[in-house]
């Protein structure tokens, strides 16, 4: 009976089962497809949001096999601190994965259904800004997930130990165009993301820009037919509320689509460009109060602070964010070794506060798609594709390309200080900087984000 069965076989027979099904979709022999017209024309800045069709064999090139990887250090944890997140190597080539390995015997039913849900969507899609899985399997008790390695981390790594008070203005463009073709994708496969944050934003070592959290994907399809609005609450979502959008939050008959996936674009643009993102300190019901009484979140930069609030304050960021267009030089030291500029003396360009209060409209039917978006005046600035530009917008920091000395961690260790002291020692060991002004940066810092943990 299946209740005697155990949740790391009932997962293993499900993969195996899932997988089955899959193949016979491939021959039109059952099931439905997400609708979306694959042949529809799209403008140059989309075209690559929708592929022809997904391709289904994202987990066939790595061998689903325990002893194929050795298991380096920590560098992360999450899903209720029931995931613990490694980088290793995977053996036959050498290559550098991430592995995120969830305690199967300690996950609710419920629980494990999500994390089916997100097996099943990553099996599905398949899309050059969407982390590509490399396998799935049960080891032990484990759920293993194979994905590629990113170089650079997440956004939010970024702007947590270096950018601190915001990325320049080109930068963010490159970024946001990445995150918006992703989801011009998912939206026409008939999903909603409902996680997009800088955390969920990821770098490879090349510039090329991923969106990940496919965990919280919801399909809008229902017995073949794509519904107008979809009601169910983001399960395990605590971390993400500052990024939901009121229709999201508030609950009500009135329900959600994929537009509510927009909001949060532009909570993370505020995220990417203001080094914090908005309503993170706020009580729930407060914030749901702030959202639904028209509270809108802003750029920050001398068309938005009082000009008697823009005092000198030296910027907590360790390099110049003024490599952007539209955004005025700052973030630097006077040539007599004075204190900088107060780090918000900087204007961002007009199309990027426009894109920003588009994405943040309170009526949801007033706001863009992705794909409409995407044709934004705010991406004209793009002169080069990502991996062309974005490692030297992101400089000084450099990808991790070297892993010498690290040795498997014990999982006993306090895994909030073991990706803090990465990010340093990345830091420190690429940057012109010196150490001692890392520090300085570090103890600067906000302790209590530093320390919170990526869902």
């Amino acid at each position: 009976m299946s209740f005697l069965v155990s949740k790391p076989e009932r997962i293993r027979r499900w993969m195996s089962e899932k997988f089955i099904l899959e193949g016979l979709r491939e021959l039109e022999l059952f099931g439905e497809q997400p609708p979306g017209d694959s042949r529809r024309k799209t403008n140059e800045a989309s075209s690559e949001s929708i592929t022809t069709s997904p391709k289904r064999d994202n987990m066939s090139s790595y061998l689903p096999d325990i002893s194929c990887y050795e298991l380096l250090t920590i560098i992360g944890k999450g899903f209720e601190e029931l995931m613990t997140v490694n980088l290793a190597q995977y053996k036959p080539s050498g290559e550098f994965v991430t592995v995120r390995r969830v305690n199967l015997e300690a996950c609710t039913n419920e629980m494990v259904a999500f994390l089916q849900g997100e097996l099943h969507v990553s099996k599905f899609f398949s899309h050059p800004n969407l982390v590509p899985y490399k396998a799935a399997f049960i080891a032990d008790n484990e759920l293993w997930v194979v994905t590629s390695f990113m170089a650079y981390g997440s956004a939010k790594d970024l702007i947590r130990t270096h950018f601190m008070d915001g990325m320049s203005e080109l930068a963010m463009a490159y970024i946001l165009q990445g995150v918006l073709k992703a989801l011009d994708y998912i939206h026409h496969m008939g999903y909603v993301h409902r996680s997009v944050k800088a955390s969920h934003i990821l770098i490879s070592a090349d510039g090329k820009v991923y969106l990940s959290g496919l965990r919280s994907n919801l399909s809008m399809i229902s017995h073949g037919q794509r519904l107008k609005v979809v009601h169910d609450f983001p399960k395990f979502s605590i971390k993400v509320l500052p990024w939901l959008s009121p229709e999201v939050l508030q609950q009500n008959l009135q329900g959600y689509d994929a537009k509510s996936d927009i909001y949060s674009v532009g909570i993370t643009a505020c995220e990417l460009a203001n080094g914090h993102v908005p309503f993170k300190d706020m009580p729930a019901t407060q914030m749901l109060l702030e959202k639904l009484n028209g509270t809108v979140p802003c750029l920050l930069d001398t068309t938005t602070i009082p000009p008697e609030e823009l005092t000198m304050k030296p910027s907590r960021s360790g390099a110049s964010s003024s490599l952007g267009e539209g955004m005025a030089a700052s973030n630097t030291r006077t040539s007599n070794g004075e204190a900088a500029l107060h780090p918000y003396h900087r204007t961002f360009s007009s199309y990027f506060h426009n894109f920003v209060e588009q994405c943040l409209q309170r009526n949801p039917d007033l706001r863009p798609s992705a794909n409409a978006l995407l044709n934004h005046s705010f991406f004209k600035q793009i002169k080069h594709r990502a991996s062309e530009a974005l490692p030297e917008l992101l400089y000084p920091v450099m990808p991790i390309t070297s892993f010498e000395g690290m040795q498997t961690q014990d999982p006993s260790h306090i895994f909030g200080w073991l990706p803090i002291w990465s990010s340093l020692r990345w830091m420190i060991g690429n940057s012109r900087l010196s150490i001692e002004h890392h520090c300085e940066i570090f103890l600067q810092s906000n302790l209590l984000n530093t320390l919170q943990f990526l869902a």
